[in-house]
């Protein structure tokens, strides 16, 4: 039936003057009545929070229920909290009281957890209802008066005030109600027999029991009771207890004996024969137990949940076979066993944590719930020892949260396993693992293998070549590791030191950016930053000291004895002069270090072996014996310095000996040798000049005889390729042939060899430079002679003595080539044959 209009009317009412919200240890709580519309306004849960609205917005506020099932929906823009859909608390809690619906507002950058209940008050929306419209009752005749006769209760969803009161009998004379109220407003009713019935006057008696609620205003629901009277039958079975009680363990397994109920009856045989039958029952209680109809047993027949219902009753009924019949009640309490397993709830995780994150930094919001009660709910949470994590409890609920500082280059990721055990008998246990990522942040600098290098260039290097390189690591990832080599900007020898070398900055090789010079610059010192790509850079230094390697690029130069044009020095010796006497000391230097300076002297030309050595490290130049007669009075010795380098440099220097007593016949002897040394070098100079002479005549010679043999080679290809390698064999002409015209001999006979096609435009004789051309004339030129053809082949040629006449005689062969020989008679009598090979393609 619909709820009437004044319901309506109360719940709006009660709406507006609801309870005000208060909080109590962190917990705000609303009181709102069921069945509100959907989009009601409960409360300003921003307002009770003391949040305002943008900490909403910016925290991705939100509802998280344990249960599952979202009544409630918050609206972060307004900040209230409304009704998400239709709440019935009877389906919600059943006959809990009060029934409370507890859910969290969740909220992130800072993590935040409020706890908010709303407790569903009841609203009279339910008739009272019996299991049976009609109910049916045989009495005998003979039962005596105060005959307790058990009827269904009627239910009643709603709880409080509004659930079933009062239970009233449409009048009559034989019966009244007698009802009792058990623990959680429990009851049954007993149809009480006033006074005795009469089979014989009336049969059958037809009752209406009416079950009235509280509420305002009540509702009420009826059933029908058929009494049919039947014939007497002494003694009524008799319970022995009015209620019984029992306690079973909800792991209790299927075929355990509960109880055992049992009643009397004081008849004998047939009549004192008693069934045992169930008249009232959930249905959940019939699905878990069973009555045996002969024994009065009740067992176990399903599996038991705690969690679903702690306590079941149920109406017995013994009757005998003359239908009199007792009633009782049992009661059978469930004991909670350890059953249920922890469960975590993972409400808010993060995947990702910058490795600068302070201690206590929030990673996951934790709940767990354990479904069973008392101590085997209490639970006890906890994560491994060894990690820089904390768990805080809040209830059942825990925050996990850093317990220290991170660094990434030491441990990048976590695996965080959450492990909860609950305080049960055996204990239970659950574990869940959270993975945690721990991001990169740019807090290590780059870092070289040493603080100081040493490197090694060798001079006269070329420009751009690489001569050392360096490294450095940087233990972060990404952008912040990616290291960016630089030179640091100094000063060597007033000029910047990007003057001199160069780095690559991707992978840190050196390279000389000039060609280095050993005598200028020996050492010079270069400092390189690394530098990362994180935000702030972080870099560091390191100091490079770079050495020039000598190499012998330097002769050795002689200081003394002085080199000068013009001039000539020499040394004086006394013909009385000892064994190892003095004569002079060649002094040379080398600009070159190490090795490639250590000097070694020899004497290259020496005019007597046996007269003179050299120091071959100091350059002493001394007498090895002593000075005779024989010897000569001038010495030249040429003396060859060189250094120890690979390859070995040299230089060397004339030194000129006078072997005299007197000055002036020094300087006599000194005179000489200046002359001669004058006429050598004019004949070192003529001798070069004859050789590049005879060079250039030998260059041009080669030059001539390939040109020679390049012209035969292509004037061979050219009339091969016309002749194609078949002409007739010219008939050869002695040199003083006699004409058979003339009378005289010409001096000199002239052959000429003429190729040429029908279609080209130009045709070489092979000797001189005979022309004919093929468009009806032909020149032929040798010296100051010209012929001219026409084209009926007539020819005059034209000389200084005189005119001549030519005719040609042609040969035709195979190969469609023609022999032409040409006759000329001059004016004088005399005749010259000029012989053509003429050949022709068509």
């Amino acid at each position: 039936a619909a709820p009437p209009l004044s319901l309506y009317i109360k719940v709006h009412l009660f709406i507006i003057f609801m309870l005000l919200t208060f909080a109590v240890n962190g917990e705000v709580r609303y009181s709102i009545p069921e069945e509100m519309a959907a989009g009601s306004f409960i409360g300003n849960i921003a307002n009770d929070l003391g949040l305002d609205d943008k900490r909403l917005k910016n925290g991705k506020a939100r509802i998280y229920s344990e249960g599952g099932t979202d009544y409630i929906e918050l609206n972060v823009n307004k900040g209230t909290l409304v009704i998400k859909e239709r709440i019935d608390r009877e389906q919600l809690c059943g006959r809990i009281m009060p029934c409370i619906l507890n859910f969290q507002i969740l909220l992130e950058n800072p993590m935040e957890l409020h706890r908010v209940a709303v407790e569903i008050i009841d609203v009279n929306d339910n008739d009272p209802i019996f299991p049976r419209n009609l109910i049916q009752l045989e009495i005998s005749e003979s039962s005596i008066s105060g005959a307790r006769f058990s009827l269904p209760r009627a239910v009643d969803p709603d709880v409080g005030v509004n659930t079933l009161q009062t239970y009233t009998l449409s009048s009559t004379d034989h019966f009244h109600l007698k009802s009792r109220s058990q623990d959680e407003q429990s009851s049954f009713i007993n149809l009480i027999l006033k006074t005795p019935l009469d089979r014989e006057k009336q049969e059958q008696h037809i009752l209406i029991l009416t079950a009235v609620d509280g509420g305002d205003p009540p509702r009420s629901g009826t059933a029908e009771i058929h009494i049919i009277v039947l014939d007497a039958n002494d003694n009524t079975p008799v319970f022995t207890q009015e209620i019984y009680k029992a306690t079973v363990a909800e792991n209790a397994p299927v075929g355990s004996v509960l109880l055992r109920v049992n009643a009397t009856d004081a008849d004998t045989d047939l009549n004192g024969q008693i069934t045992y039958s169930v008249t009232h029952a959930t249905d959940i209680a019939k699905e878990l137990f069973e009555l045996n109809p002969v024994s009065g047993e009740i067992k176990v027949i399903g599996l038991i949940d705690y969690e679903q219902s702690k306590m079941y009753e149920m109406n017995v009924e013994a009757r005998d076979h003359g239908n009199n019949a007792d009633s009782s009640k049992v009661v059978i309490e469930v004991t909670d066993v350890n059953d249920n397993t922890p469960v975590i709830n993972v409400m808010s995780a993060s995947n990702q944590i910058p490795e600068d994150a302070l201690p206590g930094t929030v990673i996951a919001m934790i709940n767990i719930q354990d479904k069973d009660s008392g101590k085997n709910s209490e639970v006890h949470c906890y994560i491994d020892e060894d990690i820089p994590f904390r768990l805080k409890s809040l209830n059942n609920f825990y925050k996990l949260e850093t317990d220290g500082f991170l660094d990434r280059e030491m441990i990048p990721k976590y695996n965080i396993t959450i492990h909860v055990e609950d305080k049960g008998t055996p204990s239970l246990s659950a574990s869940h693992t959270l993975t945690l990522e721990i991001s990169d942040v740019n807090d290590n600098p780059p870092k070289f293998e040493k603080e100081h290098y040493i490197a090694y260039v060798v001079e006269n290097n070329s420009p751009g070549s690489s001569f050392f390189s360096l490294k450095a690591k940087d233990l972060d990832l990404g952008a912040n590791s990616k290291i960016a080599y630089y030179v640091q900007e100094t000063r060597v020898q007033n000029s910047s030191v990007s003057s001199y070398v160069s780095v690559n900055s991707d992978d840190g090789v050196l390279y000389a950016v000039r060609s280095f010079d050993y005598e200028q610059t020996t050492q010079f010192q270069v400092s390189v930053i690394a530098k990362d790509g994180g935000s702030p850079p972080l870099s560091s230094t390191a100091v490079i000291d770079v050495f020039v390697q000598d190499q012998n690029d330097n002769a050795p130069r002689i200081l003394y004895p002085v080199q000068s044009k013009g001039s000539l020095v020499a040394e004086m010796v006394p013909r009385s002069a000892d064994v190892g006497y003095l004569v002079t000391k060649v002094v040379a230097v080398d600009q070159d270090s190490g090795q490639n300076a250590w000097l070694s002297y020899k004497i290259m030309k020496p005019a007597d072996l046996t007269l003179f050595e050299i120091g071959l490290q100091n350059g002493e130049v001394r007498t090895l014996r002593q000075v005779v007669d024989k010897d000569s009075s001038k010495q030249r010795l040429t003396i060859s310095v060189e250094d120890s380098g690979r390859p070995s440099l040299s230089a060397t220097v004339v030194v000129n000996v006078v072997v005299t007593d007197g000055l002036h016949q020094a300087l006599l002897e000194l005179n000489d040798m200046s002359q001669g040394t004058e006429a050598d070098d004019n004949i070192t100079f003529y001798l070069i000049l004859a050789l590049v002479i005879v060079s250039f005549l030998f260059m041009t010679f080669i030059i001539i005889l390939v040109s020679v043999k390049l012209y035969t080679w292509r004037r061979s290809k050219l009339y091969n390729k016309c002749a194609g390698g078949n002409l007739p064999v010219i008939p050869y002409y002695p040199p003083h042939y006699a004409d058979a015209v003339g009378t005289g001999t010409l001096h000199q006979v002239f052959n000429y060899e003429v190729c040429m096609t029908a279609d080209s435009g130009k045709s070489e004789f092979n000797q001189n430079t005979l022309r004919l051309h093929s468009a009806a004339t032909e020149t032929l030129r040798h010296g100051e002679k010209e012929i001219l053809q026409n084209e009926s082949m007539g020819t005059s040629i034209g000389v200084q003595a005189g005119e001549v006449t030519c005719s040609w005689n042609r040969e035709a062969n195979p190969q469609s080539s023609t022999v032409s020989l040409l006759q000329c008679q001059s004016t004088t009598s005399r005749s010259e044959v000029l012989s053509l090979n003429h050949c022709a393609t068509h």
